[in-house]
């Protein structure tokens, strides 16, 4: 019988084999071979993990919990992993492993010395895995809790994003295993990060904090961020942060763990590096990269001065990326691009089915999204998948219609969220004249269509729903692909383009800016009252708003006063990713809809449109009495707004029932050529070829797919991105930023957050303030999580979201604007919002207390919740930090 092996040192044979010790363990080992300075410590291998399981029978019992998961229910994920780590803490680890973990401990040092434990996963998907899928257990003491600490890293394994991952992507539970790495806790006096490659070619990146690092992996802390040149060590800039605080291992006896301080006012502000030991971290940076040949992320400590690597892995993972397409708009030039307004609506990475019909709907809509002569520049983008907005087409067009630099700039933000002052919106490479040349014939064109179409635009909207109906069952009856290419040609789209030209014509309308408007309502009524002023787009017995429609729809269903195929006929077609071709809507899957929980104040939406409606009629009888003679003045530019508002509202969820029709219109083409879900990775121009009998564009899939997923494995990318950009280089950085990235400025992209103490700041929304628990969600099927009265906060929140609002104390979001789908529904709700905060995701974590003062559209922390990170650095009994700066 072979024998198996529990335990390795780091030079042990197989420690450097992922399948063995998982790809932490096993950079670590390779680190120590390479002669680089690794903290002490040994390797749990994926092998002791499977006798405990099968030393205790837990197997049968975990994958039976774990069948019961349904992924988009993570309620039913959350109650899976709690049970399962409730089995786990149960059972004791038998002593073919527990006797050479003790014996490991005892060759690191005296008896309870500290040890920083951690999970080291072994499956090749999806690696590194997201920050809090598994556990790291820091300053752990004595032979019980180190035993206790293996167990919860093994438990980890079985936690609910874990798990959800396994189900969603078709993995074997069974197959599933996790090694652990055990390490000394080095007694930091400083900790970071350094990323040996940047946006500028032959830099690294530092960052640096005092004590432990992971403050600054966690963003809890503004780190010390330095740029070096490679080769030379030289520091070419240097930004010194106010680091308000520190993390240091919790001091009482017994209690594993750590605990934040503040850092004495005399170390707060002086630098954490000097540049002779930046330019040693440096020198060590470039040997790591040599070793693995690619850039890196290398999180680092210092003590007494020498520096210990912690941890090494590549910026990008490229297995099974050797066959892929690049999707970047960004490398086109110099631009600043944007993700807010229309990558709020179209929040996911994009199939290319889905990106060739977002092109013929800009096309559509946006008659000058091009400049002739000049096909690189483009008014939107497509960036590593994901929707992007190009601001500097934008303000070159503002400037050519007449608005001045500061008004243009004001009015790009109404529409695609705010820009930091210091943030410059590169100039296009071609001059005024010639922009006005083609764009204002352009202009005038299409504000002439624009006012023949608005004529059309009531007829359209009580028609579309009954041409859509009709136009599926058309559909569904074809049974030969040529006549189904000939129902897209002749019947589909036509409608398509008409829907496009009906949302052109509707958000053309003339209206007053809402942020004037609120401003001047604001100053004459005060915040509270303007806020009511605006809101009532849904009067009583009128048609409910699109926008409100979803969040209302379900609340009446809660209600009894529609049932559940009542409220797919009329919403079933809006949803979180309704400009996804290749996503289900609702109506296909009615037991997808659910019913939301109760709301924060126990009113459910209708009741809070109809306290809002209240509001606003109290708060026009106030400003009617202290202004009689502004009364019909402000009503009309009240209405002409809330006008504009509805009809663009109502022509968006139009276009979205015409493209459900779309998706019915693929998934026919799937079926009648046999290749089902292959023809979304194709564009609509080649799954019409593919119908026409031309079998080419189906060679693509297979890469198409590849780069499909490689892209949407990623974290959603920075709001503002300046110049060229790598998606996979960035989201291998885990100290990023999520508001900007400056190709021109290494320090923009990656760590560097402003003050520590500063409040996140965004646009307001309805003037109230209120305290609660921060709930961070990365998608609204995970919106089971919410418990009312906690503060939702979100990278962008599109309608799909919405249901949740009832929900939450208040909203805030990265992505927003006034206009933005958040903001009116909350206003019409009167659910305290901040949207277009930039950096809310990037701040916040789950459990945090915040205090959120919509009127002044601003959110201040203030308790942060206590978990453990992945950066095993601290500085031990170090009770003020102490200087390692050189002289």
């Amino acid at each position: 019988m072979t024998q198996r092996t529990f335990v390795l040192p780091y030079d042990g044979a197989g420690a450097a084999d992922p399948a063995v010790t998982g790809h932490k363990g096993a950079a670590v080992a390779r680190l120590a071979a390479a002669g680089l300075p690794v903290p002490a410590g040994f390797l749990v291998t994926a092998e002791a993990y499977r006798a405990f399981i099968d030393d205790n029978g837990l197997l049968e019992p975990i994958l039976g919990l774990a069948a019961r998961v349904d992924p988009d229910l993570p309620a039913t994920a959350e109650r899976a992993a709690r049970q399962i780590a409730e089995l786990m803490e149960r059972c004791d680890l038998p002593m073919e492993v527990a006797g050479p973990v003790r014996w490991g401990y005892a060759g690191l040092g005296a008896q309870d010395d500290p040890v920083a434990v951690r999970s080291s996963a072994t499956a090749l998907d999806g690696w590194p895995p997201p920050v809090g899928w598994h556990e790291t257990v820091l300053n752990v003491r004595g032979e019980a809790a180190l035993l206790d600490a293996i167990r919860r890293c093994w438990a980890s394994l079985w936690s609910a994003p874990a798990i959800e991952h396994r189900v969603r992507n078709g993995i074997d539970h069974g197959e599933a295993t996790q090694a652990v790495l055990v390490q000394c806790l080095v007694s930091a006096e400083a900790s970071g990060t350094m990323v040996t490659t940047t946006a500028s070619p032959g830099r690294i990146l530092l960052n640096a904090a005092w004590g432990m690092g992971e403050p600054v992996i966690t963003g809890r802390v503004t780190p010390d961020a330095l740029v070096l040149e490679k080769g030379t060590g030289t520091v070419l800039e240097r930004r010194t942060a106010d680091k308000a605080t520190m993390t240091v291992p919790r001091r009482a006896p017994g209690e594993a763990g750590t605990q934040e301080e503040p850092v004495p006012d005399r170390w707060r502000t002086l630098p954490v590096l000097g540049d002779d030991q930046a330019a040693a971290l440096a020198r060590l940076g470039e040997r790591i990269e040599a070793l693995y040949g690619r850039p890196l992320m290398i999180e680092w400590a210092l003590h007494d001065g020498n520096p210990f690597v912690l941890q090494a892995r590549p910026l990008e993972d490229d297995r099974g990326w050797e066959d892929t397409e690049e999707w970047n708009d960004s490398l086109s030039g110099d631009y600043l691009w944007t993700s807010a307004n229309m990558g709020e609506a179209v929040p996911d990475v994009m199939t290319p089915c889905t990106w060739s019909l977002v092109q013929m709907y800009m096309h559509e809509t946006m008659p000058a999204s091009t400049v002739p002569g000049f096909p690189e520049i483009r008014a939107y983008g497509n960036i590593g998948g994901r929707l992007y907005m190009n601001l500097s087409v934008a303000n070159a067009f503002a400037r050519v219609l007449g608005t001045g630099k500061r008004a243009g700039r004001a009015g790009l933000e109404q529409v695609f969220g705010k820009v930091p002052p210091e943030v410059r919106i590169p100039p296009l490479p071609v001059s005024k004249a010639e922009v006005a040349r083609w764009l204002l014939p352009v202009a005038a064109k299409a504000r002439l269509k624009a006012r023949a179409d608005g004529r059309r635009l009531p007829d359209f909207l009580a028609s579309s729903p009954g041409r859509c109906e009709a136009l599926r069952d058309r559909i569904q009856v074809e049974t030969d692909p040529g006549a189904l290419l000939h129902l897209w040609g002749q019947a589909l789209l036509p409608f398509f383009r008409e829907a496009c030209h009906m949302l052109g014509a509707a958000r053309r309308r003339r209206a007053p800016s809402l942020i004037m408007l609120r401003r001047e309502l604001a100053r004459l009524a005060g915040e509270a009252d303007a806020d009511a002023m605006l809101a009532g787009l849904g009067r009583p017995g009128g048609p409910v708003p699109a926008g409100l429609g979803p969040v209302i729809g379900l609340a009446e269903l809660a209600r009894g006063e529609i049932d559940r195929a009542t409220y797919l006929r009329e919403w079933g077609h809006r949803g979180a990713h309704e400009f996804e071709i290749s996503a289900p809507r609702p109506a296909e899957e009615p037991e997808g809809v659910h019913v939301p929980a109760n709301s924060a104040s126990g009113h459910d939406a209708v009741e809070l449109l109809g306290r809002q409606r209240d509001a606003s009629r109290a708060a026009w009888k106030r400003f009617s009495a202290r202004h009689p003679g502004r009364v019909a003045g402000v009503r009309r530019r009240v209405g002409r707004w809330a006008r504009a508002a509805y009809q663009r509202d109502a022509a968006r969820s139009e276009v979205m029932r015409v493209y459900a029709v779309i998706r019915a219109f693929v998934l026919r083409a799937g079926e009648l050529t046999g290749r089902r879900d292959d023809l979304f990775y194709l564009t609509i121009d080649e799954i019409l070829a593919v119908l026409d009998g031309d079998a080419r564009p189906l060679e693509r899939v297979a890469v198409r797919r590849r780069t499909y997923d490689r892209y949407r494995a990623l974290a959603p990318y920075p709001v503002l991105i300046r110049g060229p950009f790598e998606p996979v280089a960035w989201a291998g950085a885990r100290v990023r930023r999520t508001d900007l990235f400056d190709a021109t400025d290494p320090l923009a992209g990656y760590g560097t957050r402003g003050p520590e103490n500063a409040s996140i700041s965004g646009f307001p929304g309805v003037a109230a303030v209120v305290e609660g628990t921060v709930r961070v969600l990365d998608a609204p099927e995970h919106g089971g999580e919410l418990r009312p009265g906690e503060v939702l906060v979100t990278s962008a929140a599109n309608i799909g979201w919405t249901p949740l609002f009832p929900v939450a104390a208040a909203v805030v979001t990265d992505v927003g604007a006034p206009l933005s789908p958040a903001a009116t529904v909350a206003r019409e709700l009167a659910v305290p919002a901040v949207v277009g905060c930039g950096n809310a995701t990037m701040r916040l974590r789950t459990g945090d207390r915040v205090r959120v003062d919509a009127g002044r559209g601003t959110v201040r922390l203030l308790t942060v919740s206590g978990r453990d990170g992945d950066v095993g650095s601290g500085p031990g009994d170090l009770r003020e930090p102490q200087p390692t700066r050189e002289g």
